[in-house]
């Protein structure tokens, strides 16, 4: 029992039950990533419940992307399972005319750059996150599998191509599954190799 808890499999203590733990996902600060692509090069199949895709407006994601509120956006909105335990809900919009060729996409098990990359489209070459602090809801909580109260993170992307918005991004994550990493040294903080 003591290597399983060393191993960090298994979480225990006096007087409590043992417990296994799932497996954290790691997301280096500082650069484009992937989620698919985060967890698959753990070995953790990466899988999504699509709750909808399609066109539709959303006046704030229209806001972020420079369009005015009424404009159609192609919006895709998931569950992320890692190892099929769920780990994040996902909710992406992009400007109607970069998003009608995903339309026929199956998001089971793809990833969104992946794809735009198969139809020729570009990705996001820089962009802005603002990660938050947050206290998962109710009904989040439903759909993330975890108890309520329970903490999480928000994050908030927005993704350009050549200084211009084409990717406005909100993803709920779990944080007992999911950690941010960034490097100091005694010059600063290290993020995408620029010391801050």
């Amino acid at each position: 029992m003591r290597r399983i808890r060393e191993a960090g499999l298994v979480e225990s203590g006096r007087g409590r039950q043992s417990q296994v733990l799932s497996q954290r996902i790691e997301q280096p600060l500082g650069s484009l990533y992937s989620l698919f692509r985060e967890i698959e090069s753990r070995g953790i199949v990466q899988e999504s419940v699509v709750l909808s895709c399609g066109l539709k407006s959303h006046p704030e994601a229209a806001a972020q992307l420079g369009l005015p509120p009424e404009s159609d956006l192609f919006a895709l909105e998931r569950i992320r399972l890692a190892g099929g335990e769920p780990l994040a809900h996902d909710c992406v919009w992009l400007p109607a005319q970069i998003g009608k060729p995903l339309l026929d996409t199956d998001f089971t098990r793809t990833a969104l750059y992946d794809e735009l990359a198969k139809h020729h489209i570009a990705v996001p070459d820089s962009g802005r996150e603002r990660i938050t602090a947050t206290l998962i809801s109710p009904k989040m909580a439903s759909r993330l599998n975890t108890p309520v109260p329970a903490a999480g993170l928000t994050i908030e992307r927005t993704g350009l191509r050549k200084g211009k918005p084409m990717e406005c991004r909100r993803t709920t994550v779990r944080a007992d599954r999911y950690e941010l990493l960034m490097a100091w040294n005694e010059r600063g903080y290290e993020v995408g190799g620029q010391t801050s």
